[in-house]
């Protein structure tokens, strides 16, 4: 395993940083000011335009998909480094690069499932950042961690299928450029596979018996960043049959194959997340004073911020070894890995933020620095994608296949 940086990889962060610096972090106190003024929330702040439009100049597009025919033909070993600078300001970053959940999943399933309408209708657009998409998967009245108990009911019609069903927490949904939902459910209920049930679907927003019903706060944010995670309603909802994506009873292997590359590219962006805060904590050390001399010079903030940057060391060569992996022996072959990093990446970075919330006192919990978004953005990773508990579970059950 070799994870020194190629020429490309050093060209293209060379240029982000240079793009961080002089336009994203800047941007930042821009984004929150120009959103009070906005008609409404969900609406995008006109500096978030500019900042696409200058990322686009600047070659820094589409860097996550390694379909070289849509996206920037980057390795996920590749993208790591990259996907872990924008982490530092995930609310802006990665939307500005178009590299944000869920569009990144959806534009990965588009390309490798969808047919050549589905992505002349919309793959074309979500990768030129014209559009935004969701995922609809979760719902609230179901155990969500286990996919098989999704309720949602696609009902085949002549041809048209019918939706059914409610789901909640779907990222995007909010945001007025959203034009179409990626929709999870069942097909087959009755099927004696319990994972040949599911199939997903594309549905368009404005289809009629589509209702976005509310809006999710997260720790009581709004998360403008994604379009905000809203309640969705599919009230007998009729697309035509040509909006199936793949094959009927082939969801529950579509959403694996999102998942994994969604799983890495979130791990990525939280290291880039702790590294913010571990920046921001020894700048608050060595900037203030208590019981007469420096918080640099005590030694329990010594602990916090060795104990940090010894953390996030480790979970880079993971997270580095897992990108490595999935570029050699597939998503498939890195399944341990993906889930070893999906455990530990965000329970550790959320660690790592709390110190930092803890060195800068009611500033940490304050609007004035990111530190309490960035911790609430960064547990909710302890549930997206699969639960801590669900990747433990598959986990423990391979390793003790071996001795079994």
């Amino acid at each position: 395993m070799d994870f020194a940086m190629d020429a490309r990889t050093e060209e293209l962060r060379e240029r982000l940083l240079d793009f961080m610096d002089a336009h994203v972090y800047p941007a930042e106190a821009v984004a929150e000011e120009q959103r009070a003024e906005l008609a409404s929330p969900w609406d995008t702040p006109p500096v978030v335009e500019e900042l696409k439009a200058e990322a686009r100049r600047r070659g820094l597009w589409n860097l996550f998909l390694p379909d070289g025919e849509y996206g920037a033909g980057l390795t996920n070993l590749q993208y790591a480094p990259l996907a872990e600078i924008t982490g530092r300001s995930p609310h802006l970053a990665p939307t500005a690069l178009n590299c944000a959940a869920p569009d990144t999943g959806n534009m990965e399933v588009l390309a490798q499932f969808g047919t050549p309408e589905q992505r002349e209708r919309w793959l074309e657009p979500l990768l030129a950042g014209e559009i935004r998409s969701a995922f609809a998967m979760t719902e609230p009245d179901v155990a969500s961690s286990d996919a098989t108990n999704i309720e949602t009911r696609i009902e085949r019609d002549g041809g048209e299928y019918v939706v059914t069903g409610r789901k909640w927490y779907i990222s995007g949904a909010m945001n007025p450029d959203c034009r179409v939902f990626i929709v999870m459910g069942k097909t087959d209920p009755d099927g004696p596979d319990v994972r040949r049930q599911q199939s997903m679907l594309l549905v368009p927003r404005d289809t009629p018996g589509v209702e976005v019903r509310r809006a999710m706060r997260v720790y009581g944010y709004e998360d403008h960043s994604h379009g905000g995670h809203a309640e969705v309603v599919f009230d007998r909802a009729r697309v035509p049959v040509a909006n199936l994506v793949g094959e009927e009873g082939g969801g529950f292997a579509i959403a694996q194959a999102r998942l994994g590359p969604g799983r890495i590219h979130h791990c990525m962006r939280l290291i880039g997340m702790a590294e913010r805060a571990i920046e921001l904590m020894c700048r608050r050390a060595v900037s203030r004073t208590a019981f007469g001399k420096p918080l640099a010079a005590q030694g329990q903030v010594h602990a916090w911020i060795a104990d940090a940057r010894v953390a996030v060391e480790q979970l880079r060569l993971l997270v580095l070894k897992t990108a490595w992996l999935m570029d050699t022996v597939g998503n498939r072959g890195a399944h341990t890995e993906i889930q070893a990093i999906k455990i530990a990446t965000p329970r550790t970075v959320v660690d790592v933020i709390d110190r930092a919330v803890q060195l800068h006192g009611a500033g940490g919990v304050s609007q004035d620095f990111p530190l309490a978004e960035l911790w609430a953005a960064a547990r909710t990773l302890r549930l997206a994608d699969g639960p801590d508990e669900v990747h433990q579970r598959s986990l423990a059950r391979r390793e003790l296949r071996r001795y079994a």
